[in-house]
């Protein structure tokens, strides 16, 4: 027999809760009773506090085609608090405020010891309907029918399980509506301008699509010291948004007449920019913004991707331009290390993110959320599990 989520006893016994579950591509999500069964060996069960939704939950809420798959528990963007742990987790313990994440970083492999990569080779990223180190759920519904889970997070239920691996203990401190923050989009723009890129001060940053990843990049070039930061975006409204991250020149797309966005930005830098960030998962973008970016030292970092869409350069303009063009996953973070300190840089008042928090909403209202996204109203909807 299932315990109920408010005994407190819980450990080692499934519990059952609330979860919203997504069993038709588009159709609203529908709050039911799900049982979550124990963690297994290093794995730990989270009482979820509050979580988000992010332009990945509604691809592939959206979408009918693999890797989608329903009934599934989409969310992994969330902070909670450790219910119990499986075997041969000692990381983190009963009542530790933590925030699942969806790279993995087993803190054992090659990739996961080395300063130079977040790519762990032990257990690489896939856009799985299961835990993570076996092809298992720990979700049912009532019926006993399996639950699938999303991007090894599942945080649209008030407690999940997730491997050891995605799990970043952090400040207890933190408050739980901006921890969900640093948990993917607002993280991964921050990296990329930290870390990946490596933005050095009084140098020229452009920006394409000024959504949260783009924003983040943009306070995160802010806090390196870049001078000038221009975004790129078909919204006019997107400028006056983007000032309050460091934004400090505009170019919409739309208004280009017969030139090129990289031209415009080409004259606007005197040459290029030095770094270029593609963060809308279009091909038409990166192509445009390596375009932009100065030759010999540029950077075009790529923070989305088009599925199954291929880029194509001529081999001598690679050779000539000397250029550099990098992937991103992540912002380049590593979950375990980087997050925290970046973390305790918002809590010293170093990173302005307040902002990114548009909307905050009671878990029963989650499609509300989901509406704000689509609409373009909101750049992060924060959900209370119970509040």
């Amino acid at each position: 027999m299932a315990e109920k989520s408010s005994n407190n006893n819980t450990a080692g016994k499934p519990i059952r809760c609330r979860a919203a579950i997504a069993r038709i591509p588009g159709e609203p999500l529908v709050i039911e009773e799900v049982l979550v069964a124990a963690p297994k060996p290093r794995e730990v069960r989270i009482k979820i506090i509050c979580t988000s939704v992010c332009p990945v939950d509604v691809t592939f809420w959206r979408s009918e085609h693999p890797p989608a798959i329903f009934p599934r528990i989409l969310g992994h963007e969330a902070m909670g608090v450790v219910e119990s742990v499986g075997e041969g987790v000692h990381e983190v313990v009963e009542g530790d405020t933590v925030i699942p994440i969806f790279l993995p970083d087993c803190g054992e492999c090659t990739d996961c010891l080395s300063a130079k990569s977040n790519l762990c080779s032990k257990l690489s990223f896939s856009i799985s309907p299961w835990i993570g180190r076996e092809e298992t759920s720990r979700f049912t519904d009532i019926n006993g029918e399996t639950l699938y889970h999303f991007l090894f997070v599942s945080s649209f239920s008030e407690y999940t399980v997730v491997d050891i691996a995605h799990v970043t203990k952090i400040d207890p401190q933190t408050p739980p509506d901006r921890a969900c923050l640093f948990t993917c989009g607002v993280a991964a723009g921050l990296g990329a301008a930290c870390k990946r890129a490596n933005v050095e001060a009084g140098t020229s940053v452009a920006i394409f699509g000024l959504g949260a990843i783009g924003l983040a990049v943009a306070e995160g070039a802010r806090l390196c010291g870049a001078k000038k930061i221009i975004g790129v975006d078909v919204n006019p409204d997107k400028f006056e948004i983007g000032k309050k991250f460091g934004v400090t020149d505009f170019v919409n797309s739309r208004n280009c007449g017969d030139k090129p966005v990289s031209e415009i930005i080409i004259e606007m830098t005197d040459g290029g920019a030095d770094y270029c960030f593609e963060c809308v998962g279009s091909t038409t973008l990166v192509h445009e913004a390596y375009a932009s970016c100065r030759k010999a030292w540029g950077k075009t970092v790529v923070l989305g991707a088009e599925p199954g869409a291929m880029l194509t350069f001529k081999s001598y303009e690679v050779l000539d331009k000397g250029k550099t063009l990098m992937g991103a996953l992540f912002g380049g973070l590593k979950p375990k290390s980087d997050i925290p300190i970046l973390i305790k840089r918002y809590m010293n008042k170093e990173l302005q993110l307040d902002e990114f928090v548009t909307h905050e909403i009671n878990f029963k209202d989650i499609n509300k959320a989901f509406g704000l996204l689509l609409e373009g109203k909101s750049l992060r909807c924060v959900i209370w599990m119970n509040k």
